[in-house]
């Protein structure tokens, strides 16, 4: 699948900036830059030694493009193992064409999406999740998806898929050669250490799926709905918490008829607060449309933040009982979700509203671990912090803190299920005396899920769907 030739392409955001970076990578990169570069020094690129950086100007015959700075990587030490250029220019939209342009004139060829880093994979300088994990490092936009990303691009998720495959191909091995001798009746593989090896094997990729649950709300960002009916205060809270003017607030019930949503990092965790439609009874027809996209962004959030009056609440005892009816929907409707009640405005109580509120919201607390109460005043920010505190409490970050792997891709974690299922059909095997050739085959498809996720095993299909997602220049 590899190609010999010569790539070009724009390795910064495209766009007018201080600096771009125009990344050459193939055999030929450092002879076809040297054409059409002047070392201020009079020094021949292809004489320079790896790791350098030399100042001269990129020319076009008689026509000098830029000054620029190139920096020259000689395979196999380099992103792709090959030869590689790296031209730092001056950060003009012509200027970058220009140079690009040049090159492709003479001797590249435009680099597709993620053709750097497919090449790196295909010359072993990556294995496939590494290759992966650059994607997702770029699209790292909070402290905890930066963290993992990084970790899996030094190999940490890799090293450990590699160490449970290497003891399953030795005990594999023997097993291919109790069938080379199946008439002598003989076992060169120890069942009772083959036994240990696949509870061992089984614990480890048990751990491992069940990371993806906390590893896919890191990656993806963690939505939350706020709901409650008009004018309780949805889109202050909205603001509160974005500490921007995101959404319009007015005293007229049913301003917001359509979802609201936007993103914020608390303690290194991306949450997407999602500002919906008031629930009520209408005959508007367009305020309609959004209080049902309400029910939606409820199906679709991960955790319900249920907002009310906390001064209604106190002196309506007709809504107060309301409100309990409609808050035991929500928990028997979604059982699953972490549903956070909220008593907002409780800037307007008295002393005793507050206290009596208070203890009522702490009874509300206590009747199911994923239900929070409290209150706040999103108009003063009084209890936001707590909110984003308990918020943060919902996700079990307890990995990130001891640096254990975490799997965050959907093709991972998918081959790990297939393994796993695999896996145990061996450890069934055992535990039933199942025949050597038989449990073979159990081992082979085992071997086969592991080897995809790190590449060993791979297809044109395959890569191609992986490295389509990178940006060109990577």
């Amino acid at each position: 699948m590899i190609n010999n030739d010569t790539i070009v392409a724009l390795a910064t955001p495209s766009g007018a900036g201080a600096i771009a970076v125009i990344r050459l990578s193939g055999e030929n990169a450092i002879t076809i830059a040297q054409k059409q570069f002047k070392s201020v020094s009079g020094k021949q690129l292809t004489k320079q030694p790896t790791h350098t950086i030399h100042l001269g100007h990129i020319v076009d015959d008689t026509r000098t493009l830029d000054e620029v700075l190139v920096s020259v990587f000689k395979n196999p030490n380099s992103y792709t193992g090959e030869n590689v250029v790296e031209i730092s220019c001056h950060g003009s939209n012509y200027i970058q064409q220009e140079i690009i342009q040049l090159f492709l004139r003479n001797g590249c060829r435009m680099a597709t999406a993620g053709e750097f880093t497919l090449r790196a994979f295909l010359n072993g300088k990556l294995d496939l999740s590494q290759a992966e994990a650059v994607a997702d490092l770029i699209a790292s936009d909070n402290e905890a998806s930066h963290q993992i990303a990084m970790q899996q691009m030094r190999g940490g998720f890799s090293s450990e898929i590699a160490k449970l495959r290497e003891e399953l191909l030795n005990f594999a091995s023997l097993i291919e050669l109790e069938l080379d001798f199946a008439e002598e009746d003989v076992e060169f593989a120890d069942r009772t250490q083959f036994k240990d090896l696949t509870a061992r094997i089984l614990s480890v990729l048990k751990r491992l799926i069940d990371s993806f649950a906390v590893g896919n709300v890191i990656k993806n960002g963690i939505p939350v709905a706020i709901v409650g009916e008009p004018n309780v205060g949805k889109s202050t809270l909205l603001n509160a918490l974005l500490n921007e003017e995101r959404a319009i607030v007015s005293d007229i019930a049913g301003t917001t008829r359509d979802t609201i949503e936007d993103e914020i990092s608390i303690g290194g965790i991306g949450f997407r607060f999602i500002d919906t439609a008031g629930i009520r009874d209408t005959k508007d027809v367009v305020e309609s449309i959004g209080i049902k996209k309400t029910f939606e962004k409820i199906e679709q959030a991960q955790v319900v933040i249920y907002l009310f009056e906390a001064d209604v609440f106190v002196s309506d005892t007709k809504k107060s009982k309301l409100l309990n009816i409609e808050i035991e929907k929500i928990k028997n409707k979604y059982p699953q979700k972490p549903l956070l009640i909220i008593a907002n405005k409780s800037d307007k109580l008295s002393d005793v509203q507050f206290s009596e509120l208070n203890k009522a919201l702490i009874h509300i607390s206590k009747t199911g671990k994923k239900t929070q109460a409290q209150m706040l005043s999103a108009k003063t920010n009084h209890g936001v912090e707590q909110l984003k505190n308990t918020l943060l409490s919902f996700v079990n970050t307890g990995a990130l803190k001891n640096n254990d792997t975490i799997v965050t891709n959907t093709r991972h974690y998918d081959s790990l299920l297939k393994a796993l299922e695999e896996v145990q059909k061996v450890k069934y095997g055992l535990e039933t005396g199942l025949s050597g050739d038989l449990l073979a085959i159990d081992i082979r498809q085992a071997l086969y899920y592991f080897g995809e996720i790190t590449g060993e095993i791979s297809n044109d299909d395959l890569l191609g769907n992986i490295f389509a997602n990178f940006c060109i220049g990577k």
